[in-house]
């Protein structure tokens, strides 16, 4: 059997979860990144390295990168152009010098200070564009994020 003749399965792309996920999770980005963006003139590798630095301030390259599922090079990208624009400071890990360690300047705090109420702001107005399923959606989001890896 030609390759041309291969029956193919059923499958209904649009109603692969994780499809939709990769779909939805991209348009909410999406629109909350038009929000600061326009605003503070951010992309989205440096809104996910700042508000990691704005949960706990001096962290590595290395573990932005785990938490956010971002290659290690984008968020190295996204920490230099940071860095150049004086939102953030890099110094060399005490106990392994190949790391390096992030941390938010005073004029960093300071726009996330107005980010992160922006933020709040956008998960208040998703939560009541999505009522009661909101609260579904969450604790399915958390089932799915606990999941071990395979």
């Amino acid at each position: 059997m030609s390759e041309d003749a291969a029956e193919m399965p059923e499958f209904d792309l649009y109603s692969f979860t994780p499809y939709r996920l990769a779909v939805a999770a991209e348009k909410l980005s999406e629109r909350l990144a038009r929000q600061y963006r326009d605003r503070f003139g951010i992309s989205i590798p440096e809104w996910r390295v700042l508000v990691h630095l704005a949960q706990s301030d001096d962290v590595s390259v290395r573990d932005i990168e785990a938490r956010v599922a971002m290659e290690k090079s984008k968020v190295s990208r996204a920490a230099s152009r940071l860095e150049a624009s004086g939102l953030i400071a890099k110094t060399r890990h005490e106990g392994d010098k190949r790391l390096v360690k992030l941390r938010l300047t005073a004029n960093g705090r300071a726009m996330m200070a107005e980010l992160l109420v922006l933020a709040n702001a956008f998960q208040a107005e998703l939560e009541a564009e999505l009522g009661d399923a909101a609260t579904k959606l969450e604790t399915g989001l958390d089932r799915l994020l606990a999941l071990p890896p395979r």
